[in-house]
């Protein structure tokens, strides 16, 4: 494995939604920047002549997962799925491995193994920081359900990941929020990348339309029906707007019953549908997308509404939020206010002619950060794994840093 950077994530390439979304991108700018590229995931991969494909065994058998506690108690058996799977990554790697770009909560064991080294790392932070991650999920379960929350992330997995920062060469994050968020928690600026995801253009794009033969505001939810996406947030907003006809589509699935039964108590009497699957005809079905998440360090989904043509309500706590216009291509509100997401949506109820162009100047706007992202991403990848090429240390200079609000302190 001479010169080769390995790439590992927990899902494959291509497959399991926004992750997967994102593993792809990885993986392209690793083919396009680096001599080799050895990559452990699940499921075979079918790479160029310069990837190696190394494909985990099951660490966890498909029936302990769907009929054991695993099926519920998400937290535990995430963090035992992630240790396994760091155990088996750091059992695969060699001394004349030249780098490797990690996904975060699998990659405690091999950063410990090659941080005597020297060897180049780059950890890929999808969220904010994991400890405001359990603080918004843990605080969320305290206000609506009446039992403990054994959800992910568990305060064991907090310190799994907190090991990670510290060890990492650089941290690659998605947006300034999710740097801020890593920065307000002790965490180095020096050592975090600012790289925006891209969506892609040839699956979301803005088409045929199915325009409303009524005054109904059709409203999209896309993502899991999780506390930490607020969509308890987003109901209640609802049940506010007495004057106004509006239904909801959730394209989702909630992922045990403590949210199951929040979301039947809660969407009680309203207009929502419920409907598992790809969003795409979804984005063309409605008027505005509302993502009124507490903690996402990008959103993808908010990237993937804008290309269609689609407005958006989100919130300051979305990373991509920051791809927004303020009252031209969305609205951005403050997190776990129902009120604020009610006035987001009487602006859009009104101003409902209005809503194609706003979602014509967001597929316009998120045309425009496609290619530079991507270049981003290749440059960062190249400068971190310089010693792949020619045995250097790591840069770690202005280029990585790009992007960081100098709020962050």
């Amino acid at each position: 494995m001479q010169n080769t950077v390995a790439l590992s994530y927990a899902v494959a390439p291509g497959v399991q939604g926004g992750l997967g979304h994102h593993a792809a991108q990885v993986l392209e700018a690793c083919e396009s920047s680096l001599p080799t590229v050895g990559v452990f995931a699940p499921r075979p991969l079918h790479g160029g002549a310069r990837v190696r494909c190394h494909s985990p065994p099951s660490f966890v058998p498909a029936w302990r997962r769907r009929y054991s506690w695993r099926r519920y108690f998400q937290g535990p058996a995430q963090l035992e799925h992630d240790r396994l799977f760091g155990k088996w990554l750091a059992g695969r790697l060699n001394d004349e491995i030249a780098g490797c770009y990690l996904f975060t909560q699998i990659a405690l064991e091999t950063l410990t193994s090659l941080e005597p080294r020297g060897t180049a790392s780059l950890l890929d932070n999808p969220n904010g920081h994991i400890r405001h991650y359990r603080e918004v999920v843990q605080r969320e379960a305290g206000a609506w359900l009446s039992t403990r929350y054994p959800a992910h992330p568990s305060s064991q997995m907090v310190a799994r990941v907190e090991e990670e920062y510290d060890l990492a060469s650089v941290i690659r994050v998605a947006s300034s929020w999710a740097a801020r968020s890593l920065v307000s928690r002790g965490v180095d600026s020096r050592r975090i990348a600012v790289v925006p995801l891209t969506v892609d253009l040839a699956r979301f794009a803005v088409g045929r339309r199915r325009e409303s033969t009524d005054d109904n505001l059709r409203v999209l939810f896309v993502g899991s029906l999780s506390l930490g996406k607020g969509f308890q947030y987003l109901l209640e907003g609802l049940r506010r707007l007495k004057t106004r006809h509006v239904s909801l589509r959730l394209v989702g699935s909630t992922g045990d019953p403590w949210c199951r039964r929040l979301l039947a108590r809660l969407s009680s009497g309203l207009d929502v549908t419920v409907t598992p699957g790809d969003p795409g005809d979804a984005y063309r079905d409605s008027d505005v997308l509302v993502l009124p998440t507490l903690h996402d360090g990008f959103g993808l989904v908010v990237a993937e509404a804008m290309a269609s043509g689609l407005p958006v309500i989100t919130t300051d706590c979305c990373g991509a939020s920051e791809l927004l216009r303020e009252g031209q291509s969305g609205w951005i509100i403050s997190p776990g206010d129902s009120d604020q997401i009610a006035g987001a949506l009487e602006r859009a109820a009104v101003g409902r002619r209005n809503l194609a162009e706003m979602g014509g100047v967001a597929s316009r706007d998120i045309a425009r950060t496609i290619a530079p992202n991507r270049t981003r991403l290749r440059t960062v990848i190249r400068e971190v794994f310089a010693c792949a090429a020619d045995d250097r240390a790591p840069i770690v200079g202005t280029s990585i840093q790009q992007g960081i609000d100098s709020r962050c302190g």
